[in-house]
């Protein structure tokens, strides 16, 4: 199994993509990959037509596929609302990739049994390792797509993100073989000799205690602790530490739904991040996710000190052992907008990780698990790190 990365910042567009197919032949040496996902500027315009063809000439890789980013990853650097192609290729025995075009029609019935899921993919179920998902944002129903397959696929990770980079409804593209699509998503099954760890990276801490939802309807949060839920974040408020005081009246609160009610969920990672919408007179909140009654919930803070500790933890805990290469999808609010710099993430990720290729981009949208179950992220930096699969585990 190898891996190699690449990016080229032409202004012309084919000019690019041969600069960055013929560095990332180059680095696999010299021979065509078995798979390739580019990521492509949408700054490129029309152009971004031909780009699927370019990039499949000069790579000669039986799988292409990948789509446009508002801000581009990949050769070691980070290059955001700038024109650039990214490239991440690799030779991948005993791997097999399956690419799929998907609308919303395709999507199989929701009350259906998860062999109708089953049926798109043309493999056994247990040789599926891991799922890539990349959605257009304005025509795709993403949510719908990711519960069909944590339902017929619940232990296998989903990764990835919403195209992005253009306003416009058809200004996103989606690459597929020699093909660029606007509309709907490319779904991309990995299969036999891989392991697929995903890395979700929510850049939170908590505030305040745990509480527990005594009352709700929906996304309304009625009270926390029997109290109104605006009282109940007023009280942890009171409580702040000197530093946590310091941070509130610059940085957002978000809304942490403890993914296990069951577990210690202080760990990090263990909430599910959610925007707080707003506050109605009777002191409910609406957020941006169900949580039930009776969930432990906690208010969090996000600030650039606090994004990148949160990565760098979640990087030392092993994830990136033995990584052979990986791919960042990671919200076009991070980068420099949140770190006053370019390659904040992929710069941790390489201390972590050492020299392993990485591509990826910045998306409208991230996509990765947060305790077992699969979600459509904000905020976030969501990385697939492939690896050989263990001895004995190849499907």
């Amino acid at each position: 199994m190898r891996f190699a990365s690449a990016i080229a910042r032409d202004h012309d567009l084919e000019s690019a993509c041969r600069a960055a197919a013929a560095t990332a032949r180059d680095r696999l040496g010299g021979i065509a990959a078995d798979f390739a996902i580019a990521f492509v500027s949408p700054r490129y315009g029309h152009d971004i037509e031909r780009a699927a063809i370019w990039l499949g000439e000069h790579l000669g890789t039986r799988t292409l596929c990948g789509c446009t980013g508002g801000g581009i990853i990949g050769g070691g650097i980070e290059v955001e609302d700038q024109r650039a192609v990214a490239v991440l290729a690799a030779k991948l025995p005993g791997v097999t990739s399956h690419v799929l075009e998907l609308g919303n029609g395709d999507l199989p019935d929701a009350d259906g049994p998860p062999s109708a899921w089953h049926q798109l993919i043309p493999e056994p179920p247990d040789r599926v390792r891991a799922f890539l998902v990349l959605p257009e944002p304005f025509h795709f129903d993403a949510q719908a797509l990711l519960a069909g397959l944590d339902f017929a696929w619940p232990s296998v990770p989903k990764i990835g993100g919403i195209a992005s980079g253009s306003r416009h409804p058809d200004g996103h593209g989606l690459l597929i073989g020699r093909r660029v699509v606007r509309t709907g998503a490319l779904l991309i099954a990995l299969c036999g000799n891989i392991d697929v760890q995903a890395v979700v990276a929510q850049g939170c801490k908590p505030l305040g205690a745990i509480g527990k939802v005594t009352r709700c309807a929906g996304q309304r949060v009625d009270q926390i602790d029997g109290m109104p839920a605006m009282q109940f974040l007023q009280a942890q408020l009171r409580q702040l530490a000197d530093t946590d005081e310091e941070l509130t009246p610059h940085n957002p609160l978000f809304f942490g739904i403890a993914m296990d009610t069951f577990a210690d969920p202080a760990a990090p990672g263990e909430f599910l991040i959610r925007n707080i919408h707003g506050v109605d007179p009777a002191g409910r909140l609406m957020v941006g996710e169900a949580p039930g009654t009776g969930r432990l919930v906690q208010f969090h803070i996000r600030d650039s000190a606090t994004s990148a500790l949160d990565l760098q933890q979640l990087l030392a805990r092993g994830h990136v052992e033995s990584a052979r290469g990986a791919l960042l999808f990671s919200c076009l609010g991070r980068g420099k907008a949140l770190y006053g710099r370019t390659g904040h993430d992929s710069d941790l990720f390489f201390a972590a990780a050492g020299e392993v290729p990485l591509a990826g981009f910045f998306c409208n949208g991230e996509i990765g698990p947060v305790g077992g179950s699969t979600f459509l992220h904000g905020y976030t930096s969501s990385f697939a790190i492939f690896r050989p699969a263990p001895v004995g585990n190849h499907g």
